[in-house]
């Protein structure tokens, strides 16, 4: 990347946030709002990556006309190298300069001198120079400071940041470089950066490439190739892309398009390096993923004397564990004494990892090695006095020389290890209380502490929160102790054994033991054994190892209060739960409940996933439903705890519901809660809410399902906790989660005869399907809820139900069943007051006379539509409204209008994190862009549309890639589009969709061509 930096302008990229900015990051001004000046940022800079400009501060400096631009542009661009007068006038006039050329010269430079600080504009030797006196005054150097960055931090290995770097060199790009300014060096220099840009913008997206984004580059790729059509190394970069993306048809389809294009325009053959990546492809060379080769763990080496406890054989994974801590121990060879303090859950596995690490830091502590096991988790825990005797016996102090009191004998154990080099570990300990007098406190010496609390007061120490082993890790430990042979024969049963462990090493140790044991018993005996969730903690013991005594002890050590938070929190479901979910659980203040979390967390009995956000390990949560089980008194305290969370949703979500679509019916049809739930006053806090709590608030919905088949109340508002989160399946982003949950719904609510639960449960089914594209599973779910509705007299699936048939019924080109059930929609939502799902089938009619030919009417209804959303202040509705109108004008040939219609859509899309709506607006716009002549846009757009993966099942991807294949043949990549075409004929077919005849029709078009 030698030369002048020059890239596209990209302006927040996604990775052009990062910790700590390279000095040249930190001097990048802000062609917007130039900041003020700082120390280290010069008072005067200059723009040349774009239109020539100068600023002093955050003043914006006039710089005349375009000839006098060219003088200041020509001087900035010699880097502080005189430039004479001749060499300045044909830079500026060429071969044509005018009689006063020379005059002109100097009434220019005297005007800059004028505007711009003393000194900085010199004559020299009959000439003229700009002398900078910091790189960052231009954004050229400071886009070359970035590149250089780039370069040494790719050489460092650090391909992330390289490609910040870069990202943030491409940003100082404003458009054209020297826009405007004429003359034949401006035209020369354009050039020159015009290549380094294409340069500059390879090298990040090769970066792109090798830190995973390639599914993101395809769109970029698809267009830039069809910018440069000439230039392999883009096609050489889009085919990798494609590959990764599992896309190894186009990947090929690319090469042959380049050979073909090469050929016809040149004569030639691509070269090397594209044919060989063609051949790595056809072949599936597993090279082309790239991986690193992990770092060996160093060995331990046996030095004595020591006290350390053997470290056991079949020690497995924990690689970056040991290599920080053993990073941490080494420096106290310096001049600072080291403490680690290691934390987690009883069985995570504290005790072997600081062993293992202990031994092998001793070639670092050649005085010695002290241990002790502090018993914290016992009644009676140690003794610091005790301790710090049998320390000071083992340093060499005769026992006539040990004082009697705690703080003497503190004392002379630091004088004792003064000048020495000892490694103390201090396991199972209770309290920082309980360690800080057995601490060497002298230069040379390091401590590791192991606990199941989290040592926060201990000053100055090294913490390390212990989880559970990987999946990876956990099946090694385990066939290391089953053996390879039993485990290689039934890969997936041992899986699913150390799953149930919870990775914990622990469980899987003893569960590894009892099999190793057992030479009769498969790995899928045992698995079915520990696959019943109420026996799995009773099969986790073998002789005097028990997962559940090692949870036993921290629970004993709890209070009161913190043993019901304990049990109560672990009956909800879901992986996770936030602080105020949990209050309600507990029935308690937030302030007082985040108390007790966090003295679990320190117990290591909980986890803290995030901020405000709590989990249990699996094997814990059943530990503590165990506790709650025998616990809690009385027994309807368990009941009523779960009540509380659903009632905390559902009041949470409709609320989230109301305040994006006020004037939705839906809040007045749903059953009342006794909690309050959370209240919000923007829409953007509110939809950052239900998106953070999807998981747990559909994992309430599963477990509410269960609990409704006796309790009809419970079922009815799990529905409604259902619907009122319905934008979690509209959205594409938690469809799975929310497909199942809608399930297990309507299953209770069909089992115990609930025709009105049983009608909602089904109309959210019908989203579910609709989202997906299975459209006759959606009418189906949707003709049953109609029937439903009516025999329960609901009010909502009879709005919603036949709104969705409709929809359904356009897909599948039943245009007139489609008007007949949109109309009974409408006359159902108006006569229910409901302006929101009135405006919806509005639009959604207009699809309909859009595919009947009645375009005028089709625009009419789209604009009655979004003129409701207008009225009742709905942003994300509205995007909706704006979708339907940019098709029927898309459709009345009126391009102009409907790209602005679907763009504000878009937008509004993207606003809302809809990222199901933001892929079908993609594929709009690329039919609207194809419709202008404009392929290379319309081929991004569709590209956009397919590397956002929500655009809502194989039906929907595949009219995208009919018209990605469209824009692509028009691009003269006519084997990428059959390809596209291919995959599109086979979705249709199998799903006998109506489309299937056109992709057919366009296939053979293009084998006749």
């Amino acid at each position: 990347m030698d030369g002048i930096p020059a890239i596209p302008h990209q302006r927040n990229h996604p990775e052009a946030a990062r910790r700590n900015p390279t000095p040249a990051e930190a001097l990048i001004p802000s062609a917007a709002a130039p900041a003020d000046p700082e120390p280290t940022v010069p008072a005067t800079r200059f723009a040349v990556l774009g239109t020539v400009r100068a600023w002093r501060g955050a003043e914006s400096l006039p710089s005349g006309s375009p000839q006098q631009r060219a003088l200041l542009a020509a001087l900035l661009l010699r880097d502080g190298r005189t430039a004479t007068a001749p060499e300045l006038i044909d830079a500026i006039w060429g071969e044509e300069p005018p009689q006063q050329a020379l005059a002109t010269i100097r009434t220019y430079a005297s005007r800059l001198r004028k505007v711009l600080d003393p000194g900085l504009l010199v004559t020299d030797a009959g000439g003229y120079a700009i002398r900078l006196h910091h790189a960052a005054a231009l954004d050229l150097g400071v886009a070359r400071a970035l590149a250089a960055d780039a370069d040494k931090a790719r050489a460092a290995g650090d391909r992330a940041l390289a490609r910040t770097l870069l990202a943030r060199a491409l940003d100082l790009w404003d458009g054209e470089p020297l826009a405007g300014v004429p003359g034949p060096h401006a035209d020369t220099e354009r050039t020159r950066l015009a290549e380094w840009r294409l340069q500059l913008l390879e090298t990040r997206l090769d970066l792109d490439l090798e830190v995973g984004h390639h599914a993101e580059a395809v769109s970029e790729l698809t267009a830039l190739t069809a910018a440069h059509p000439l230039r392999e190394r883009l096609r050489e970069l889009l085919m990798l892309a494609l590959y990764r993306s599992g896309r190894q048809a186009e990947a090929l389809a690319v090469y042959a398009d380049t050979r073909r294009l090469l050929a016809d325009e040149l004569g030639v053959d691509p070269r090397p390096e594209l044919s060989a990546l063609q051949q790595r492809i056809l072949r599936a060379d597993a090279e082309l993923a790239r991986a690193e080769d992990p770092v060996p763990a160093a060995a331990p080496v046996a030095v004595r004397p020591a006290q350390l406890p053997a470290t056991v054989p079949d020690f497995t994974g924990r690689a970056p564990f040991v290599s920080e801590l053993g990073e941490i121990l080494s420096g106290a060879e310096g001049q600072v004494m080291a403490v680690s303090a290691l934390a987690g859950i009883g069985g995570v596995g504290k005790t072997t990892l600081a062993v293992h690490v202990a031994h092998a830091a001793r070639p670092h502590f050649p005085d010695g090695q002290l241990y002790v096991d502090l018993q914290g988790t016992e009644t009676r825990p140690a003794e610091p006095v005790a301790v710090l005797g049998s320390f000071l016996r083992a340093l060499g102090t005769p026992d006539t020389a040990i004082p009697d009191t705690a703080a003497e004998r503190a004392a002379l154990y630091r004088s004792t290890l003064d000048g020495r080099r000892v490694l103390v570990l201090l396991d199972n300990a209770r309290d920082a209380a309980q360690v800080r007098p057995l601490l060497p406190g002298t230069a040379g010496c390091a401590a590791l502490v192991t606990s199941r609390v989290r040592m926060s007061g201990l000053a100055g120490a090294h913490l390390v929160d212990l989880d559970v082993m990987s999946p990876d890790e956990a099946l090694q430990l385990f066939t290391r102790i089953v053996g390879a042979e039993r485990v290689g024969a039934e890969r997936q049963a041992a899986l699913d054994v150390v799953g149930a462990c919870g990775f914990l090493p622990l469980a899987i140790r003893i569960a590894a033991s009892r099999l190793a044991a057992r030479r009769t018993w498969t790995v899928s005996v045992l698995a079915a054994k520990l696959a019943d969730e109420r026996r799995r903690l009773d099969e986790l013991q073998a002789g005097d190892l028990a997962v559940k005594a090692t949870f036993e002890l921290g629970y004993g050590q709890l209070e009161p209060a913190q043993q019901r938070a304990f049990r109560l929190l672990g009956l909800a479901d879901g992986p996770d739960i936030s602080l105020p979910a949990a209050a309600a659980v507990l029935d308690l203040p937030e302030h007082e409940t985040e108390d007790l979390l966090e003295a679990l967390v320190d117990c290591s009995l909980l986890e803290s996933a995030a901020p405000g956000r709590y989990r249990f390990h699996d094997l814990v949560r059943l530990y503590a439903r165990a506790c709650a089980d025998r616990d809690e008194q009385p027994p309807g305290g368990r009941t009523a705890a779960l009540d509380r969370l659903l009632d905390f949703y559902l009041a949470t979500a409709a609320g989230v519901y109301a305040l994006e679509r006020p004037g939705d019916r839906l809040p007045a049809h749903m059953s009342a809660t006794r909690h309050p739930g959370l209240a919000f006053t923007e829409a953007r806090a509110a939809l950052d809410w239900l998106f953070a709590e999807a998981d747990p608030l559909l994992a309430c919905v599963r477990q509410s399902s269960v609990r409704g088949a006796e309790r009809p109340d419970v079922l009815r508002r799990a529905v409604d906790l259902l619907w009122a989160a319905k934008d979690l399946t509209e959205s594409g982003a938690n469809s799975k989660q929310y497909e199942s949950a809608a399930r297990a719904v309507c299953e209770t609510a069909r089992a115990v005869k609930d025709p009105y639960a049983e009608g909602r449960a089904r109309t959210t089914l019908t989203m579910v399907h609709l989202v997906a594209g299975r459209f006759a599973e959606a009418d189906d779910e949707a003709r049953q809820a109609m029937a439903l509705a009516r025999e329960a007299d609901d009010p909502l699936p009879s709005c919603w139900a036949p709104n969705d048939r409709g929809i359904i019924a356009l897909y599948q080109g039943r245009h007139a069943d489609g008007e007949r059930f949109l109309l009974e929609a409408i006359a159902n939502f108006r006569a229910d007051g409901n302006f929101v799902g009135e405006a919806s089938a509005l639009c959604n009619l207009s699809r309909i006379h859009v595919e009947l030919g009645r375009l005028p009417s089709a625009i009419d209804l789209a604009q009655q539509g979004i003129a409701i959303y207008d009225r009742m202040g709905l942003t994300l509705r509205l995007a909706n409204g704006r979708y339907a109108l940019g098709i029927a004008l898309t459709q009345a040939g009126r391009l102009g209008e409907a790209l602005e219609q679907l763009g504000e859509a878009l937008s509004l899309f993207h606003e809302n994190r809809q990222p199901l709506w933001e892929g079908v607006t993609h594929f709009r716009l690329a039919e609207a862009h194809l419709a202008a002549g404009r392929p290379t846009l319309a081929a991004s757009h569709a590209e956009q549309a397919i590397a956002l993966r929500g655009i809502g099942g194989e039906w929907r991807r595949a009219t995208v890639l009919t018209v990605l294949g469209k824009a692509l043949v028009r691009l003269g990549q006519r084997d990428r589009a059959r390809v596209c075409w291919r995959d599109a004929e086979s979705v249709f077919a199998q799903l006998g969709s109506a489309e299937l005849a056109e992709v057919r029709t366009l296939l053979a078009s293009q084998l006749a061509a």
